[in-house]
This record gives structure tokens, C-alpha cells and sequence, in this order.
């Protein structure tokens, strides 16, 4: 044998070497298999996040939609219900005391149907305020005027010159309210501002 053949022999190895070096490696099926699986449960654990913040979000759509869905008609009816008591205000005082049955009969048939239309308001959701004496609070008066007085706490409600009303756990409309000034600086909170505020230490 020549030089020049066992030169070419002893160079095979070598380019055998190469060519496998540069023959891509073969993937592991159960590697691949698993990091597929992984990848599914990721997905799956994503998917169920989401359906359950749909889920929360829909249920508090719902319930708000139930509690807040009839504010506008609400404010609508209090106007009417504002009507009937100017009405019953506007009655002299003397016209108790009338021996017109037909004047008692009206005033009693604009109270009742006052008294009635509240009582429809409350089976809805709909509170009156009652703020007379309590604390004054922004988020359920409004102040109209101020009264000098040290007999009674600081921002005490006094007068109510328009009752107001909550629906459910949201303002429907602020009472206007008069407030005293002048006086020491404890008044108890009502009870409504109470709930509010407890509420929002809820959230």
C-alpha cells in the first residue's frame, strides 16, 4: 500500500467525525412531551382565572343591575313625593279644624298617597334620611345655611329643609340640611354614614 493510500485512510475518521458533528441531535420525545404538558396546564390554569373574574364581574353586574337599576325612576317619583307634601304645607293650619269634609278628604287622600309612594320607594331598596340631630356628613347633606348655637355639638344637623335618601348602599339624593355652629365638637354619626364608612373599609 502507498503513502499516498494510507494518507486517505487515515483521514476518514476524522471527516466521519465532522459530518456527525454537524448532523443535528436527535430530540428526547419525553422532554418534548412534558414541556407540551406544561404548556397545557399554564393555559388551563389561565383559562379558569379568567372565567372566574368573568364570573365575579357578572354576578356584581347582576347585583348592582337588581339594587340601582330603578335610581332614575326613583329620583323621578321623590320629586312627585316633594309635590305632595309643598301641597300639604301649603294648607292653612286652621283647615284641620274646617267643617269642609271635602277639604279633610283631599289632605288625607294627598297624605295617604305620599305615605304610599314612600312605602313603594322602601320595597325597593329606596331609605329616607333621617339626619335631624346627627352629625353632618358631605357624603349624605348638603349644608344650606348655618345656625349659631352652643347648646348643641359643632355641625349638628338642626333643621332638614329636604329630607334625602339612599338607595341600597349609594346616595339617591343629599338631604339639605341646616347645621349648628358655635358648639363643642362631639356629635354622634348617623347611622347611614356609619354603614357608609364601614363599608368603605370593606373595600
Amino acid at each position: 500500500m502507498s503513502d499516498e493510500s494510507q494518507g486517505r485512510e487515515h483521514d476518514k475518521p476524522e471527516a466521519d467525525a465532522s459530518v456527525e458533528a454537524d448532523s443535528p441531535q436527535e430530540i428526547d420525545p419525553i422532554a418534548a412531551l412534558t414541556a407540551e404538558i406544561e404548556e397545557l396546564k399554564d393555559q388551563r390554569l389561565r383559562m379558569a382565572a379568567e372565567m372566574e373574574n368573568l364570573r365575579r364581574r357578572t354576578a356584581r353586574d347582576v347585583k348592582d343591575a337588581k339594587s340601582y337599576a330603578i335610581s332614575g325612576f326613583a329620583r323621578d317619583m321623590l320629586q312627585v313625593s316633594d309635590n305632595l307634601e309643598r301641597a300639604l304645607a301649603a294648607v292653612p293650619e286652621q283647615a284641620d279644624d274646617a267643617t269642609d269634609n271635602g277639604l279633610k278628604t283631599l289632605i288625607e287622600g294627598v297624605e295617604l298617597t305620599g305615605k304610599a309612594m314612600l312605602s313603594a320607594l322602601e320595597r325597593h331598596g329606596v331609605r329616607k334620611l333621617e339626619p335631624k340631630g346627627q352629625k353632618f356628613d358631605p357624603n349624605f347633606h348638603q349644608a344650606m345655611f348655618e345656625v349659631p348655637n352652643t347648646e348643641v355639638p359643632n355641625n349638628t344637623v338642626i333643621e332638614v329643609v329636604q329630607p334625602g335618601y339612599v338607595i341600597a348602599d349609594r346616595m339617591l339624593r343629599p338631604a339639605m340640611v341646616g347645621v349648628a355652629k358655635g358648639g363643642p365638637k362631639d356629635v354622634p354619626v348617623s347611622d347611614a354614614a356609619q354603614a357608609y364608612q364601614d363599608d368603605g373599609k370593606d373595600d
